[in-house]
């Protein structure tokens, strides 16, 4: 029996599928940890790049701390999150926040600073207070860019939250690891199929939502095919005569 013939045979075998240890329980362990860290990391990063954005300061600094934060390895987060809190859910908790805040910290800003200054000069000049100009005019124009962002961090989440794994966590890398651990390959495999399929559905349903949440004036119009005229005479006869 081939390797893809025995990853079918893990799928095909009814115990993967019951328990908690099986395959349903597992993606939901995954999907909650992958929810409840995109949740709070957006509580944190979207009023902070919302405000610099609309006041337009801090920027700088805020996006260069992002960069950092890009930088940092979840595996560096996650080991120095064990030697604070220990084993458990928790310090994965804390290393997927990590993870998840600086793209949503960045596009949040750029989009608001993407708003057009005469979009709000024109919006002041109707009458509209400043709250009004953010909540109307300002966050309905940035949030493509800001449901960009929130697609992005929760891709990588969700195909970072294996780590969990790691630290004595359920979720879908219980797979992978275990699979490593007791050298039973189809398993390891399969694990990490069903990481790149829920991360692949995660991916496509945000980008669904990133286009519904777009304003019908923003959204790319569809190119318009010129008709010729209808009696227009194409036989070459024709036109020499």
């Amino acid at each position: 029996m081939n390797f893809a013939n025995q990853v079918v045979q893990w799928f095909l075998n009814g115990a993967h599928w019951q328990g908690d240890g099986g395959i349903p329980h597992r993606t939901l362990e995954h999907l909650a940890m992958s929810g409840a860290s995109v949740l709070v990391a957006a509580a944190i990063a979207l009023p902070i790049g919302i405000a610099i954005g609309h006041f337009g300061r801090g920027g700088i600094l805020a996006i260069n701390i992002s960069n950092i934060g890009r930088a940092v390895p979840s595996f560096a987060v996650l080991v120095i999150a064990v030697e604070l809190f220990g084993i458990g859910a928790l310090p994965a908790f804390i290393a997927l926040v990590a993870l998840a805040i600086p793209p949503m910290v960045t596009n949040s800003y750029i989009g608001m600073r993407e708003v057009d200054a005469d979009v709000r000069e024109a919006a002041r000049g109707m009458g509209m207070r400043d709250r009004a100009v953010l909540w109307r005019v300002e966050l309905p124009i940035a949030l493509p860019l800001i449901m960009a962002g929130i697609r992005t961090s929760a891709v990588n989440v969700v195909a970072t939250a294996t780590l969990a794994a790691l630290v004595a966590w359920g979720g879908l890398g219980r797979f992978i690891v275990d699979g490593f651990g007791l050298q039973d390959y189809p398993m390891m495999f399969a694990g990490a199929i069903m990481v790149a399929i829920l991360s692949l559905i995660v991916e496509f349903s945000l980008a669904g939502a990133q286009r519904l949440a777009t304003p019908a004036g923003l959204r790319p119009s569809k190119p318009v095919q010129k008709e010729e005229p209808l009696g227009i005479a194409r036989d070459p006869a024709m036109v020499a005569a």
